[in-house]
């Protein structure tokens, strides 16, 4: 699960305080369950112990500040797994599982379509749900300035460790419009860290458009993404998500619980996806999109529904390299 669980501004720090704002946010379309939401709210914080709250605000606080690697809180993931089966009300369906059983301690990059700001979060909790607790204790996320902007986004980070990276120009706005040079240094600065994840075992979770998508219909994935899957050993699987689109539309402020599904595919070593695509960054990521196109509803599949043209090499080493 996942949403804007307080309010913007300051975090107050205190059991009441939190438990009115989640309870506030919830209130639309959950209005039945206020009750028991409110009531595992409490029990998971007073389980959590006297400290939680003021080291999560901490946290909180914290976050976002730099081009660094924020660690996840212990606190703000109890809560979003407590609630997760009263606010989704469906659990996700979760196939290809049986690919990750072999990696359980294999440094993981998780390449996934990007439909909603709750995708990281229903992941985080469909891989938990289906037997996959030592890849959520180790999951990363790679989130763009937007994901910091507000304490309430804030909050829904913190269920994971996560990389700050700038946006691509062409996909910021706002906030997070940036000149080119700091977005260079930036960028090699979010490379270094997620190395270093890497290196001590991690699960990297990117998504490749660079944005959500305003659609559904999956956008040309970022050859710059292309950086992760070199930076440092590891395997990469393709991941599908659908249905976060409609959990948590893109204007929208409430959750709806829908039907969702995370597929996922098989996974190739880095190295030879390198090695296949002959270092081609276009090449690499266009194959990762098919890959994933491959595991989605045609509805979802956008920019990766074509099959001729240029589009050719790169669909058929997809299929080659992922089945797909």
């Amino acid at each position: 699960m996942q949403t804007p669980m307080t309010p913007d501004g300051a975090f107050t720090c205190g059991r009441g305080p939190l438990v009115d704002a989640i309870t506030s946010f919830l209130a639309h379309g959950h209005t039945p369950h206020l009750g028991d939401i409110r009531a595992t709210l409490e029990r998971t914080i007073d389980d959590a112990g006297p400290d939680a709250i003021g080291s999560m605000a901490s946290r909180l606080s914290a976050a976002g500040a730099d081009w660094e690697y924020y660690p996840r809180d212990p606190l703000a993931r109890r809560i979003h797994h407590a609630l997760a089966p009263c606010v989704l009300r469906h659990d996700p369906a979760v196939t290809g599982g049986e690919h990750l059983n072999r990696l359980a301690s294999e440094p993981l990059l998780l390449i996934a379509n990007h439909l909603s700001y709750s995708d990281a979060n229903v992941l985080d909790v469909a891989l938990q749900n289906a037997g996959h607790q030592s890849l959520c204790d180790r999951l990363t996320v790679v989130a763009g300035p937007k994901v910091y902007s507000n304490v309430r986004r804030r909050f829904s980070s913190l269920c994971f460790g996560t990389i700050k990276v700038p946006q691509n120009s062409g996909r910021s706005s706002e906030e997070a419009v940036m000149h080119p040079r700091e977005v260079a240094r930036a960028a090699r600065r979010a490379i270094e860290v997620a190395q270093d994840r890497l290196r001590l075992g991690e699960a990297l979770l990117v998504f490749a458009e660079g944005s959500r998508s305003r659609s559904g219909d999956m956008q040309p994935f970022l050859a710059g993404v292309a950086r992760y899957v070199d930076c440092a050993p590891s395997w990469v699987v393709p991941i599908g998500l659908a249905g976060t689109d409609r959990l948590f539309p893109i204007d929208g402020e409430a959750l709806n619980p829908v039907p969702i599904t995370v597929s996922i595919g098989r996974p190739v070593p880095a190295h030879v996806l390198v090695e296949r695509s002959r270092g081609n960054r276009r090449t690499m990521m266009d194959c990762l999109g098919f890959a994933i196109a491959a595991l989605l509803p045609p509805e979802y599949r956008g920019a990766y529904k074509s099959e001729g043209g240029e589009a050719q090499g790169p669909r058929r080493l997809a299929s080659e390299l992922f089945g797909s």
